[in-house]
């Protein structure tokens, strides 16, 4: 065949996205010729996991857009939606990122001029505070605290709450813009009129299901006995989740009693260096422990999510993946948000006050924030936990113990190759080379798409629920997710067994997930903003109780009066550095003790009450309203896509009319037999009317089609 009469080829993927710039080769002549003669438009003389790994599983090309058709290609649908819904969410970090970037920046150019810091940090008040614990701990003053005070302000200033605005407006566009993507891949890889396919599990787990009960229970099993052990499995199901939400409880109190237990512990140091830094040193402890025991407990409820799972027996392997991610986000989820729902809405809110507290095992009171506020423990404990969570997860997890793994698996080969040398009669004979398929049998057996979409949904949690109190998260996860690409990559394309491909037009369940932390997001962020952080109390006292209008007066007006006479026995300082004291103060709003209802609840309390109520209302239905109006601006399908879609419908329509013209025209003509495949009549009608109605200039009525085939001829 001549060159000229070759048609065009086209060996390179379209990769979307993808800033692949090929390189031509020194190949075979008459290749390089076809090329410059124009019949073949582009070359890849590459394999795709070749390419893969030097364009996709590369460090260096951190600064290109991932190649999602290629991943397609090579490992299925399902895992290149994951990695374009991971590149889109990454992708769109990168406004919050810069805004949070930007609102930081605020809160350190204004740190000096925010009047409650100066006040916290002025030594001439003079303001002496109530003990931290009963007997050891001493008096100290309120300006010790002042750089706890600066840091918190950092956070906890009038930008974060239209951050937290912004973020749920963001949330509501990043849902949106996925869905466009997600139809503009569904349509380019041809998955639009993809159906649902219902896969059983293996033999091995159906004979399992089989056999599950005895033989005598299949043949005489009644309605009854079915509806009963339903029943019974599931309260055995709900009964070990309770058993795991408590241990997950459990293991927060725990720490929280270890913080109070070191606090009086370590308050007993004569060294005032050391008593000056004993919060300190109390929370940042606290914080790493609790890290420690959600990274251990989120293993331990991995392993019993899959155990319930199989316990139920599913039918399908959809059922069985639905079922497990569940189990396993509700359970994982609830493990790494449980300490920063404990600080941001517990810590502090029992704890009494001087000469009323409330203790824990007879002789420890309950911990309470700083006077600060507990927002800056919020905002320690949330990067914390982020941070060492995905560095350790990514370092640990996802690197060392696959490679350790590995080393295992080729090192144990290896001594089976070893012992079967000795026992051949002939150990001269050459050995085969080892070839690749022997190398990728070495290789980590793929575990499928859900940990890694987990990974993901709760680094999401960590970026939209808090966001209020820790406004560098998005900036934190874009840094995280540059990285994490890469090392994904590495990992499929290096570290583990080829996956079978897997057809899917979405990614699931998992957007409901996502669904739901959005809206779930806009009231934890009201909340923060209303009851950890000191934007409310202090918008109160600037336009109800100040003289001039100005911050002037708040920490005064913020601080309540206790007589220190009132101490019950044993609980007062043992030893005293601050000497003549008769009044101390601590963090709420109560009545002073001349008054005649004194340690009540002042009017100051129930207005800023009610104005945290009122905020928290205000901020949900505004974001609320916003997140709507911004998924109502955004249509689900792009108007490319859908100016594509409609041509591609009108051909198709073309396509069956002619061809039914074209049938019905050999039927009438005598010199052609008929033919001999099922004919397709189309014809006109209404729904609900017997008679044709009249039809438009396409010969359809309001757009409907009848088709009706006849049997064979």
């Amino acid at each position: 065949m001549k060159p000229s009469s070759l048609s065009s080829f086209k060996f390179i993927i379209h990769f979307g996205y993808s800033l692949i710039i090929l390189r031509v080769v020194s190949i075979h002549p008459s290749f390089i010729n076809c090329y410059k003669l124009g019949i073949y438009c582009s070359v890849m003389c590459l394999c795709v996991l070749q390419l893969l790994h030097e364009e996709w599983a590369n460090y260096g090309v951190m600064h290109k857009y991932q190649p999602v058709d290629l991943i397609r290609k090579y490992f299925g649908e399902q895992i290149g939606l994951y990695f374009a819904w991971l590149g889109v969410y990454t992708q769109l970090l990168i406004p919050p990122s810069v805004l949070g970037i930007i609102v930081f920046l605020y809160g350190i150019l204004t740190v000096d001029t925010n009047v409650p810091s100066q006040e916290t940090c002025n030594d001439t008040l003079n303001i002496t505070m109530c003990p931290l614990c009963d007997g050891v701990c001493d008096y100290w003053h309120l300006s010790s605290v002042c750089s706890l005070a600066r840091a918190s302000y950092l956070f906890d200033n009038g930008a974060t709450v239209l951050f937290a605005i912004f973020m749920s407006l963001w949330a509501a566009w990043f849902l949106e813009h996925w869905k466009r993507r997600q139809m503009y891949l569904k349509h380019s890889w041809d998955l639009t009129s993809l159906e649902d396919e219902e896969v059983f599990k293996d033999s091995t787990y159906c004979a399992m299901k089989t056999h599950a009960l005895p033989e005598s229970i299949h043949q005489h099993s009644s309605f009854t006995d079915y509806f009963w052990g339903c029943l019974s499995f599931i309260f055995f199901n709900v009964y070990l989740l309770c058993v795991q939400i408590f241990v997950t409880f459990s293991a927060v109190f725990s720490v929280a009693v270890y913080r109070i237990c070191m606090l009086s512990v370590w308050s007993m140091n004569p060294d005032p260096e050391a008593k000056a830094s004993v919060r300190m040193t109390v929370t940042t402890t606290g914080i790493i422990l609790n890290m420690l025991v959600v990274l251990v407990l989120e293993e331990v409820y991995g392993a019993i999510a899959v155990w319930l799972t199989e316990l139920e027996l599913p039918k399908t392997t959809e059922e069985f993946e639905e079922r497990l991610i569940f189990k396993s986000f509700f359970l994982k989820s609830m493990n790494a948000f449980a300490p920063i729902f404990y600080v941001a809405f517990f810590k502090g809110r029992f704890a009494g006050r001087p000469g009323d507290y409330v203790y824990v095992f007879g002789d420890y009171r309950m911990e309470e924030c700083a006077p600060p506020g507990c927002l800056i423990e919020l905002c320690i404990q949330l990067s914390m936990i982020m941070l060492g969570k995905q560095l350790i997860q990514n370092n640990v997890f996802e690197i060392l113990i696959p490679k350790l793994k590995k080393m295992y698996r080729t090192i144990q080969e290896q001594k089976g190759m070893n012992r079967g040398a000795e026992d051949e009669e002939d150990e001269t004979e050459e050995r085969r080379p080892k070839q690749q398929f022997d190398k990728d049998f070495t290789l980590e057996p793929f575990e499928g798409v859900s940990p890694e979409y987990m990974e993901m949904i709760i680094q999401y949690g960590f970026v939209t629920l808090f966001v209020a109190s820790f406004p560098l998260a998005p900036a934190f996860a874009l840094l995280n997710n540059v990285i994490e690409i890469r090392l994904d990559a590495a990992k499929f394309v290096t570290e583990i067994q080829r996956p079978d491909a897997v057809r899917c037009k979405d990614i699931g369940i998992w957007y409901n997930i996502l669904c739901g932390i959005s809206k779930f997001s806009v009231i934890t962020n009201a909340f923060v903003i209303s009851f950890t952080s000191e934007f409310v109390p202090r918008m109160v006292y600037q336009y109800m109780y100040s003289v001039n209008g100005t911050m002037n007066g708040y920490t005064e007006h913020s601080l309540s009066y206790f007589n220190v006479s009132n101490f019950p026995s044993g609980t007062a300082p043992n030893t005293t550095l601050i000497t003549g004291v008769s009044m101390c103060r601590y963090k709420d709003y109560r009545d002073p003790p001349w008054a005649p209802d004194a340690y009540t609840f002042s009017k100051q309390y129930w207005s800023v009450l009610a104005a945290k109520l009122a905020f928290v209302i205000f901020f949900q239905n505004l974001a609320m309203f916003l997140s709507m109006l911004v998924a109502w601006m955004i249509p689900d399908v792009p108007r490319s896509l859908r100016e594509q879609l409609k041509k591609e419908n009108m051909l198709l329509m073309e396509f069956l009319l002619n061809q039914d013209q074209e049938a019905r025209a050999k039927a009438r003509s005598p010199k052609h037999s008929p033919p001999c495949f099922p004919t397709i009549d189309i014809f006109p009608f209404c729904p609900g009317s017997s008679s044709p109605a009249p039809t438009n200039e396409w010969g359809l009525c309001g757009g409907f089609l009848a088709f009706q085939g006849n049997s064979f001829r």
